[in-house]
């Protein structure tokens, strides 16, 4: 029993001894915070998580609405997007682009492009395409 504790210990010791540090950033963290409404009328709820300067997060637009009743047997209008997933990597000495991609359905594939920056204590997102909407987020 005290031979496999020992090499227990010893493996411990050596993988600890090798691994590199991990490189973090100042925003890391996870942020939040709502866009205005931009352009559509449409504001976001932001949550993006930054984790050793890689960003991952999502938003969602309270407003969008799916399918509706097809009473005039029209073909149905689209659904808006109404989540958003958003993906980039930290630039420490400045504003830094993220992609955002929107959830929806068949062919209907919607990218779009963001600027965020650090703004005091907090993070300021501004999408450079679609509704144009700026967002102030918070840890």
């Amino acid at each position: 029993m005290k031979r496999v504790v020992f090499l227990a210990l010893l493996v411990a010791g050596a993988a600890s001894a090798t691994a590199q540090p991990t490189p973090s950033s100042s925003l890391d963290g996870e942020w939040r915070g709502k866009s205005d409404g931009g352009s559509c009328n449409a504001p976001l709820d932001f949550v993006i998580t930054i984790e050793n300067g890689f960003v991952d997060g999502s938003a969602f637009d309270t407003t969008a609405h799916g399918p509706v009743p097809n009473l005039k047997k029209a073909p149905p209008p689209a659904p808006t997007p109404g989540l958003w997933q958003i993906h980039g990597v930290v630039n420490p000495s400045g504003s830094f682009s993220l992609v955002s991609v929107a959830s929806v359905k068949a062919t209907d594939r919607r990218r779009g492009k963001l600027t965020a920056r650090s703004e005091g204590g907090g993070l300021v997102v501004s999408e450079t395409t679609g509704c144009r909407r700026t967002a102030r987020l918070t840890r």
